[in-house]
């Protein structure tokens, strides 16, 4: 039911979401980004190609797989599920015109959403494109006033070249260069002498980048969410990257921690206020609802600069919806609906954004992206259950019950695995085992150093694993949790 007056607090938002009678759908290979919001909205469902509960969670649709089929992207496989005649029908029976979330759209799903007579409740697809470049980024936020790592945005031919531009622009010779599109890791690279050029020179040469003097940094993620109203910030989560348990990418993303200590409060207020410059300046372009900013403290200054920008439903969403903040208000990216849904409402962003800073000082939360890093090829015939996992004395691992999300988690004694690839699917370079939630640090206060609780666990899931090589590698399927754009 529509609501007849203008949402006034957030007990009447809640109130709202509850009572909700519109069908929405977030539509994907797996449901991991906003796993957990049908606790909070009524007729909340989920349409994927991937079924970790085996049939058993009973907001899941997922048709049944053609072995033949293969995909070359992640929105080959939304645009699939939003077509294949089980989805519609199902859809259909359940009434109502569906609204589509999701994270892998492109031009595709614009015409196949307007076609059907769904409701896309997302920005347009070039717009998101457009912010999408890392160059795009570095531009609207020196506009905005949130600058970046000390860089230029130019085109080098050759190292040499690189060199010039580097010293005419006081950056030195220890260099980073990000090409505008790409993710976890894979058109990042790290430049610091002839041989470093000529290793990526295919991939650099002539190209405009972004070209960066490096610097002893810590990484850090947050979401947002641009609303009428102003922008809210989430919390902040420092990155895990590039362990060669979880990524076979050396800058991969294969995690985040948050925890109180996570940044001190002098960080926390300059890197929120950067993040609310830059939402306010995406508005102006036009862009409305979730986004995802990286921004990176400098260890020798303690300056907080832009990373970069993912325009969409970030992989850092599991824990921003559960953290004290998410609770004590909504789930950040039930704002994003609420842009989106025709509600007329009102909101003090100071204020929300005030409280949560604050309550981000009491959480703790972690997850772990795992991939397989190995390169042979293989075919899957046991893979751990989806659900909740204790950790038992001496790290080893037992499953404990079905769950249907991590919300339930008290302590660091149990975890969540959500499964992706399990029995016959093929395990290959960067294919997605699973993910896994938990209350506890996943890395120490050494950015290069995993806890042994967070060893114990990636070892005793990759253990449940039983596979056999085959002599020719299928078709594998595109990365489904390569970054933090997922």
């Amino acid at each position: 039911m529509r609501p007849t007056h203008e949402l006034r607090n957030i007990s009447e938002i809640r109130t709202f979401y509850r009572t909700n009678d519109e069908p929405i759908y977030f539509v994907g290979p797996t449901p991991f980004n906003l796993l957990g919001l049908d606790r909070w909205v009524r007729n909340f469902n989920y349409l994927t190609y991937y079924d970790p509960w085996d049939g058993e969670h009973p907001r899941m649709i997922t048709p049944q797989r053609d072995p033949g089929k293969t995909f070359t992207s992640a929105e080959e496989i939304t645009n699939h599920l939003l077509t294949c005649d089980e989805a519609r029908t199902k859809l259909a029976a359940r009434g109502g015109t569906p609204r589509v979330m999701a994270v892998f759209i492109d031009e595709e799903t614009e015409a196949i959403c307007a076609d059907l007579g769904y409701r896309l409740t997302l920005p347009p697809v070039a717009l998101r494109k457009r912010l999408d470049s890392k160059l795009e980024t570095t531009r609207l936020g020196n506009e905005a006033g949130a600058p970046s790592v000390p860089n230029t945005l130019a085109a080098a031919d050759s190292y040499a070249d690189l060199l010039r531009i580097a010293g005419e622009t006081g950056l030195g010779d220890d260099l980073v260069i990000q090409l505008p599109y790409g993710d976890s890791g894979k058109t990042t690279f790290f430049v610091a002498s002839q041989a470093d050029w000529d290793k990526h020179a295919m991939d650099l040469a002539g190209v405009e980048a972004k070209i960066m003097k490096r610097i002893r940094n810590t990484a850090l993620a947050v979401e947002g969410c641009i609303t009428r109203h102003g922008t809210i910030v989430g919390p902040f989560m420092i990155d895990l990257t590039g362990y060669d348990t979880m990524t076979p990418y050396k800058g991969g993303w294969c995690g985040n921690d948050v925890f109180p200590e996570v940044m001190t409060a002098k960080q926390r207020a300059a890197a929120t206020a950067l993040v609310r410059k830059l939402g306010d300046r995406l508005a102006l372009e036009g862009y409305t609802g979730f986004f995802e900013v990286d921004t990176l403290i400098d260890l020798d200054t303690d300056e907080v600069y832009l990373g970069e920008l993912n325009p969409r439903i970030s992989g850092a969403s599991p824990i921003t919806m559960v953290t004290a903040g998410a609770y004590a208000d909504l789930p950040l990216y039930l704002f994003h609906l609420l842009e989106h849904m025709d509600v007329d409402y009102t909101i003090d962003t100071d204020e929300i954004n005030e409280r949560w800073s604050e309550l981000a000082a009491i959480d703790q939360w972690s997850q772990l992206i795992l991939k397989q890093p190995e390169d042979a090829v293989s075919q899957i015939h046991a893979a751990p259950r989806t659900g909740t996992w204790a950790i038992q004395p001496g790290g080893k691992l037992e499953y404990r019950r079905p769950s249907r999300d991590w919300h339930g988690l008290q302590d660091d004694g149990d975890l969540f695995f959500m499964r992706v690839y399990g029995p016959g699917d093929y395990l290959f370079k960067g294919a997605d085992l699973g993910i896994v939630m938990a209350k506890t640090r996943m890395q120490t206060d050494d950015p290069k150093t995993l806890t042994p609780r967070c060893e114990q666990i990636v070892a005793g899931l990759r253990s449940q694993y039983v596979s056999s090589p085959l002599g020719q590698a299928p078709m594998p399927m595109p990365a489904l949790l390569g970054s933090k754009a997922l």
